[in-house]
């Protein structure tokens, strides 16, 4: 029985978060949590939210034993990016995109 947790429109980029979900895809959810706690990328603290909230969703609305969850999935898609402008010399510009991303995380129980 899979449940699921995400999270949308997240600040940064999803180049950078899929380096933290790699860490942490088909483990254990106790593992994957002290993965994240000790891993200093800015996006593990977002990561460790969502993964928190599956486990939250596992708990509460389909009352599965989170000592038997483990990450089943968990990717990153690529989100929306706004668009600023910089300006350089001689009246000219270079755009700056700051980017966001959708994380998505997929707990199951270990038979």
């Amino acid at each position: 029985m899979e449940v699921r947790a995400v999270s949308k429109y997240v600040k940064g980029s999803a180049q950078k978060a899929r380096l933290v979900v790699d860490l942490i895809r088909g483990r254990h959810v106790g593992d994957a949590l002290s993965i994240l706690d000790f891993n200093t990328r800015a996006a593990s603290r977002t990561v460790k939210k969502v993964l928190k909230s599956a486990v939250a969703n596992a708990e509460n609305t389909r009352k599965l034993d989170v000592d038997r969850l483990y990450v089943k999935k968990a990717y990153v898609d690529q989100g929306p990016s706004t668009k600023r402008m910089h300006a350089k010399a001689m009246g000219k510009g270079s755009f700056i995109h700051k980017r966001t991303s959708h994380i998505t995380i997929v707990l199951d129980e270990k038979e």
